[in-house]
């Protein structure tokens, strides 16, 4: 088996093994189980079938990653994506009007448009028309964008209309009565952030995977002891597995209610145009700044900066958008929670393959892989975070020219919360200032029409 696996995959080569390869597919699962919930969640607020979605969100997912390990061998997950699937349910359905057969329709007229845009390597243009300067910020921002992620998945951060973001308060969670259900949560994922730390300075391998699982076990042990309780009126549910259903809570359910309801009636309007262009850019640039940021940090570039094989990844990338349209969910796009596996090692296919099989099972072990609590995986994404911020050495500050986009963009993703913003602000920044400062032999045309797109955005969109 592991000589097949080997030619298949060429493990050697990618200086990984078997094992390491199926460490990193089970972190980055576990990282992003939380799709098969927040997915349907999102999605079934525009009247889809919530139990169809979360097989579509499954089987989508499958599709997605087996796609990009046969066109690229790389190990990047894909699934529905969360700032495309809200921007899907809450301002093409909810706020323009379209129904959601209306708003699949435009998710599979994008991934045609990826296809083509793939396939001529205008999107492999692209990536290798951004300087390394750049590439390494986005590395970082990602790192920042993941991290903040996980502190609200955690609570650890929560809004605050004074100051847009503030530290969960403990005492108020005492005097209000909601310290065993929000409160305990909070505490979890401090201890698991700290549990996880200690592993990961001790250099246990796999050691994000223990950590989500051994938060996980604690959080079951304070729910049998009566510290923690459930609440789910304040988001808070049971961390054990739910087999109320009997045999039937092992079966898939049933995805016809979404499969292939396209509609094609309103294509031909300004505004369906303008829909398209939205999921165009969000998608091309997300997915861009995922793969780079994620590349960047395993050292997946060669020795001019490029991703060897781009094109089997952004092609993996359209394809799944197209089939993930006709399954009946979101854009399907590279997840940045693949980062997780790719610091447990991950380097081919093989770790997608791994996250796909696990996809696979979740279809008939839905009760365990939804136990698992947003507290317990939160932490993962905290510490990603960190790994990835490392990045942030490689960057050289001598030329301000270079690091004041770089800066631009990392500080973007987080605050304006999107991953493309980050990248839109560093390239305008970046053909501004070396345009006004006389180093314009830095740039080169496809940089300047890519911030000559960005700023008609700002207006247009």
């Amino acid at each position: 088996m592991e000589q097949f696996l080997e030619r298949v995959f060429r493990l050697k080569e990618a200086h990984t093994t078997v094992r390491t390869e199926i460490i990193a597919g089970l972190t980055t699962f576990m990282t992003m189980a939380y799709i098969l919930i927040v997915n349907p969640m999102v999605l079934s607020t525009t009247g889809m079938d919530r139990g169809a979605l979360l097989t579509v969100t499954a089987i989508a997912s499958i599709v997605g990653t087996l796609c990009m390990a046969a066109f690229a061998n790389y190990p990047f997950a894909l699934a529905p994506g969360m700032g495309l699937n809200a921007y899907f349910a809450y301002t093409v359905v909810q706020q323009m009007g379209y129904s959601w057969h209306t708003a699949l329709t435009a998710v599979f007229v994008e991934g045609i448009i990826f296809i083509l845009l793939t396939l001529t390597s205008i999107r492999e243009a692209i990536f290798n028309a951004i300087p390394l300067t750049l590439k390494q910020a986005i590395t970082v921002g990602i790192g920042l964008f993941i991290a903040f992620l996980g502190l609200q998945n955690s609570r650890i951060i929560v809004a605050n209309p004074a100051t847009k973001v503030s530290l969960y308060s403990f005492s108020q969670a005492l005097a209000n009565g909601t310290f065993h259900s929000v409160g305990i949560t909070v505490l979890l994922s401090l201890l698991g952030i700290l549990f996880t730390s200690i592993l990961i300075i001790k250099k246990v391998k796999g050691n994000i995977l223990f950590g989500i699982l051994g938060t996980w076990f604690v959080g079951m042990v304070c729910e049998a002891t009566g510290l923690y309780v459930p609440d789910p009126s304040l988001g808070t549910f049971s961390v054990f597995p739910n087999f109320s259903g009997g045999l039937a809570s092992f079966l898939p359910r049933d995805p016809s209610p979404l499969f292939m309801q396209l509609d094609f009636s309103h294509i031909f309007s300004l505004d369906f145009f303008a829909v398209i262009f939205a999921f165009l850019f969000v998608d091309l640039f997300d997915t861009l700044g995922t793969i780079i940021g994620v590349a960047t940090k395993s050292k997946m570039l060669d020795e001019n900066n490029k991703l060897p094989n781009i094109r089997g990844a952004l092609l993996a990338d359209a394809v799944a958008t197209c089939a993930g349209a006709v399954l009946g969910t979101s854009t399907v796009t590279t997840v940045v929670e693949s980062a997780a596996g790719v610091s447990e090692g991950g380097r081919t296919g093989l770790t997608g393959v791994i996250v796909a099989l696990l996809f696979v099972v979740s279809l008939f072990l839905s009760p365990f892989f939804m136990a698992i609590p947003s507290f317990a995986t939160a932490p993962a994404l905290i510490l990603v975070g960190f790994l990835m911020f490392g990045s942030i050495s490689e960057i050289s500050f001598q030329d301000f020219s270079e690091t004041i986009p770089a800066y631009i963009a990392i500080i973007a993703m987080p605050f304006c919360y999107s991953i493309s913003e980050g990248i839109s602000f560093g390239i305008i920044s970046y053909v501004v200032m070396n345009l006004l400062t006389g180093k314009r032999e830095k740039l080169n045309p496809l940089m300047g029409g890519l911030a000559v797109v960005f700023v008609l955005k700002y207006f247009m969109l």
